[in-house]
């Protein structure tokens, strides 16, 4: 090296206090460590959390859990099947005939799933269709899960008022029926 040259600088020591904060973090990391460790023991030796010594109904579910439960304990299997069809209507029916007809309510007691569509060419189309479309989600859902599809035409507007309005008319029936 040259007279003029520099010499490099070396990095400074770590002074005290730098030394205890460097041997501090690496004692809390190892202390979670060991924590997470020992409460992992504990748990799989438990069966995961706990409210007291023994398991009972208080002890926290997972939310997928809780929710699976209370529809075994309440018997809403069905519904909650139907509610799942419902969301995958397209997927079932296709396309197509999904973006005419929508399903609008189950009713457990009759086992009836009922439909409006958005014409009446829809709703006859629907009406041919049903026998297939039963089978269907029967077999998505369980043997008797849907009995019959009620298939409504679309919902317009009635005509109640005016001069020459026959008693207990509603309108059009052929375009609204």
């Amino acid at each position: 090296m040259s007279e003029n040259t520099p010499e490099p600088k070396k990095p400074a020591e770590p002074s005290g206090v730098d030394l205890a904060r460097v041997a501090l973090r690496a004692a809390k990391e190892q202390a979670r460590a060991r924590g997470d460790a020992a409460r992992e023991k504990k748990q799989a030796r438990r069966g995961g959390l706990r409210s007291g010594a023994h398991a009972d109904g208080r002890d926290p579910l997972a939310l997928g859990s809780a929710i699976n439960r209370l529809i075994t304990e309440r018997g809403w299997e069905t519904p909650a099947a139907v509610g799942g069809v419902m969301g995958r209507w397209p997927q079932i029916v296709g396309e197509d005939l999904a973006k005419h007809c929508v399903p609008e309510k189950y009713d457990e007691d009759e086992r009836v799933l009922v439909v409006r569509c958005d014409s009446t060419a829809w709703a006859t189309n629907l009406r041919l269709l049903a026998p297939q479309l039963v089978a269907r989600l029967n077999q998505d859902l369980g043997h008797g899960s849907v009995r019959l599809i009620k298939v409504l035409g679309p919902g317009g507007p009635t005509h109640r008022y005016g001069p020459l309005r026959a008693p207990g008319s509603t309108g059009p029936g052929d375009t609204y029926g």
